[in-house]
């Protein structure tokens, strides 16, 4: 897989050499549980796969190399780059400009733009619709388009079956930046409609049994469904694809459920009929993390932190996962291990930071599990086991730990 060039200061050597050593002693990825980081009276376990991804090296790798090449132009971002804060602040301190927030709000009138200033589309991609805007104004959006090619699949996956005019089920969150972008793209082609958990698509599929009056779709979905659709007749053929980032397992569940429904009002031997078997189209890191996540929590231990943006929604998946099974701590940066009582984190269900006390085990060894979301650097993993092990009274260095992977 192609390398790419992202600033040294996101990288780690620690987290590097276990990556490489990984990498050789398991080409084939089909290794997952966690890799052990002995330090006498604390035990790190990291999860096999975490960290950037393709899509996020890359699309950093072209935002820092176009501003290097392009000094003295007006540079904006669509809006973040990435769901991680010190990137986007990286980039802002270089002089980048957001147009709009993470929900779509503007922030910097279209009307403000020129031929000659230069707009990035983040790795989430956009719509069709700001895409024209841009390009209407002369600003082309090819050269400086980031959009992680495993989003773009999705596209393609879409418009394969519209093509065969089936209708575009989309499970994803209806406000975040990658599934607006899907919508967009799929609605062009066929009548769609967003999922955004298996009970809203237990309501769907009310209205495909006919146990709901179609009139009541529309206000149940608002904001969720395409131009023009028709309740009564656009979801008798349905396939179901999803934001990238969303658990695998929801996604498969909410397709399998569809699917008993189609067979359940229209018959087995009609099945392809009305419902198009599509492939998974979760990309291959949030599969390799959540599956390294579900290897990992096969390990006995006292608690697991979880590094990555607050409102980046690969990351919050893994918290689900952890969460389920050990008590959980979802943090931006070291700098929320407050001391060695207390630490501030991210309760992502209620939206807000709780400070909770007395968080790390008396016992030693204390064995904590640590992975973080395909957005956040591996520098700031670093800087998480650095400051949980500068608590303890080490019987082996980091340097001396990290030298077993060398």
């Amino acid at each position: 897989m192609k390398s790419f060039e992202v600033p040294i200061i996101y990288r780690s050597p620690l987290i590097t050499a276990i990556k490489k050593k990984r990498k050789e002693t398991d080409k084939l990825k089909k290794d997952f549980t966690p890799t052990l980081l002995d330090f006498g009276p604390v035990h790190i376990y990291l999860a096999r796969h975490f960290g950037f991804c393709y899509g996020v090296e890359n699309a950093i790798e072209i935002a820092f190399r176009t501003v290097e090449e392009n000094p003295g132009k007006r540079i904006f971002l669509l809006s973040e780059m990435i769901h991680n804060p010190q990137v986007n602040t990286d980039l802002q301190s270089h002089g980048v400009i957001f147009l709009q927030d993470t929900y779509g709000k503007q922030l910097i009138p279209f009307e403000s733009l020129t031929a000659d200033d230069i707009v990035l589309i983040p790795a989430f991609g956009t719509t069709l619709e700001i895409e024209k805007r841009l390009n209407d104004l002369g600003i082309p959006t090819e050269k400086y388009n980031t959009t992680c090619p495993f989003v773009e699949k999705v596209w393609n996956r879409s418009e394969a079956i519209a093509k065969k005019n089936y209708t575009i089920v989309i499970h994803g969150k209806p406000n975040h930046e990658e599934t607006r972008a899907t919508f967009s793209h799929a609605a062009v082609n066929a009548p769609s409609v967003v999922v955004k958990d298996m009970k809203q698509t237990k309501e769907l599929a009310k209205y495909i049994t006919g146990e709901k009056k179609t009139a009541q779709f529309y206000e149940e979905f608002k904001g969720q469904y395409s131009v023009n659709f028709n309740a009564g007749t656009d979801l008798q053929r349905i396939g179901v694809v999803n934001q990238t980032t969303m658990l695998a397992s929801d996604t498969q569940a909410i397709a399998d459920y569809l699917k008993q429904v189609m067979i359940k009002t229209y018959g087995a031997e009609n099945t392809e009929e009305h419902f198009a078997d599509t492939r998974d189209t979760l990309c291959y890191a949030t599969n390799d993390n959540q599956t390294a996540v579900m290897g990992m929590l096969e390990t006995k231990a006292d608690l697991a932190m979880v590094v990555g943006g607050y409102n980046s929604s690969n990351t919050s998946h893994l918290v689900e996962l952890c969460e389920a099974k050990l008590p959980t701590y979802f943090i931006s940066s070291e700098e929320k291990i407050v001391s060695a009582k207390d630490i501030l984190h991210y309760d992502f269900h209620g939206r807000q930071e709780i400070l909770t006390s007395n968080y790390l085990p008396h016992h030693e060894p204390a064995k904590i599990l640590i992975t973080s979301g395909a957005s956040c650097p591996d520098a700031l993993v670093e800087g998480v086991i650095r400051k949980i092990i500068g608590y303890y009274n080490l019987e082996r260095t980091i340097e001396k730990v990290v030298s077993q992977f060398r």
